[in-house]
């Protein structure tokens, strides 16, 4: 069945630009896009339904491609000893951190952490979202980060939202293997991520590369057994030291080196030739009261794909909003706001390797849209928290969010 969207504007966004098409008009064919453009240009034919959008303005879905949805508890404690002058690596040496998250998600149901996560997913999802990845990384054994992962699954057979699922066994080291990281290491190798691939529960592996977690020596480990499970990878690296774990990633065809605020410009070399997205998360740097901002103009220069996501997670980024994150990444990281959307949708994509099917309104991709109640798509950008009018279509259908 045939739909036309029309009296409208678009941002289609086609090569990570505005792409703007004024006056336009959108044919959706189930749940993919059949045509897109100009709406004096559209080809006859008749339509099951046409449906008139009131002037709004079109862009792709809105795809987060680096949250950590699923977790127990909250980290509002540590926020305050923060503000109070302790450092983040200090939490994590007294207990705190990752490591109180990993006994709360443990301690958790699923039927729990199902609960708490469709809370939060759901609020993304309000703001245009429909599309994100979801790591797992407080669980650190298998039990547990099966666990994480099957709620990813149940979230995304329950809300409408594509959940691209990820195993980030090699987030942190669990309190049972204290001062044995090589022997946690081989168990995420040999063991975690073989039988959680087994159950299709794994879309990609990542890592924690840092001094805090994991050498770059153990994340290689990490990507070789990726790479034998025919799994793409993903890096945290360069949040808070400069280790090269971007280069290391770009090395092994990573989908994306996420943080990269210690990133050299040798690593942005390695990076755009391998073709390796860059994500940006302004919501832990400006959380965490960060100084050391990303080589933009780097990235920049030598053509790296920059993608913007919201990081949400209870420590570092207790980010609700990927719209907050797109005023973020203009005014702390000095994108503009075509940069920024682009960030959202066709980068975040490709972030996700999904590049082929979502990120941009073009003909035989998924029909996921928003159409926004805006003059401009600056706006996007522009306002502080808030929602914002719009109508959200996923696979060709509205859908609201209570």
């Amino acid at each position: 069945m045939t739909v036309l969207w029309t009296n409208c504007n678009a941002a289609t966004m086609a090569s990570g630009r505005y792409s703007i098409v004024e006056d336009a008009a959108l044919v959706t064919d189930g749940k993919h896009i059949r045509w897109v453009g100009r709406r004096a240009e559209l080809p006859a034919g008749e339509h099951a339904e046409t449906i008139d959008l009131a002037g709004a303005w079109l862009t792709p879905g809105l795809i987060d491609c680096h949250t950590h949805t699923v977790f127990g508890g909250d980290r509002s404690g540590e926020f305050e000893q923060r503000l109070e002058g302790v450092s983040y690596a200090d939490i994590a040496a007294a207990g705190g951190g990752i490591a109180s998250t990993v006994r709360a998600t443990r301690a958790a149901s699923e039927d729990e952490l199902f609960a708490s996560a469709k809370e939060r997913l759901t609020s993304l999802l309000r703001d245009g979202v429909t599309t994100l990845e979801s790591k797992s990384g407080y669980g650190l054994d298998l039990e547990n980060e099966r666990k994480i992962l099957r709620v990813n699954r149940r979230l995304e057979q329950e809300l409408p939202v594509t959940i691209s699922s990820t195993c980030l066994a090699a987030h942190a080291l669990p309190p049972e293997y204290a001062g044995r990281a090589d022997d946690y290491i081989h168990l995420v190798c040999s063991e975690i991520l073989p039988a959680l691939a087994a159950e299709g529960l794994v879309d990609a592996v990542d890592a924690f590369c840092e001094y805090l977690a994991f050498s770059p020596a153990q994340v290689e480990q990490v990507f070789t057994a990726a790479r034998q499970l025919g799994l793409p990878v993903k890096l945290h690296a360069e949040q808070l030291s400069s280790l090269h774990g971007s280069s290391l990633a770009a090395r092994y065809q990573a989908l994306s080196a996420d943080h990269l605020e210690f990133m050299t410009e040798d690593d942005v070399k390695v990076m755009a030739v391998a073709g390796t997205v860059a994500v940006l998360l302004p919501g832990a740097y400006y959380f965490l009261r960060e100084t050391q901002l990303p080589p933009i103009q780097a990235l920049r220069e030598q053509g790296v794909a920059i993608a913007i996501a919201s990081d949400l997670n209870p420590g570092t980024s207790p980010a609700l909003s990927l719209r907050l994150m797109l005023n973020m990444a203009c005014t702390l990281f000095r994108m503009t706001p075509e940069e920024a959307l682009a960030g959202v949708t066709w980068h975040a994509a490709k972030a996700l390797g999904l590049q082929a099917s979502h990120g941009s309104l073009e003909a035989g991709k998924v029909a996921d849209f928003v159409a926004w109640d805006i003059t401009r798509p600056a706006q996007l950008s522009y306002w502080l928290g808030g929602e914002l009018n719009k109508r959200i279509i996923r696979h060709g259908q509205e859908v609201t969010h209570a």
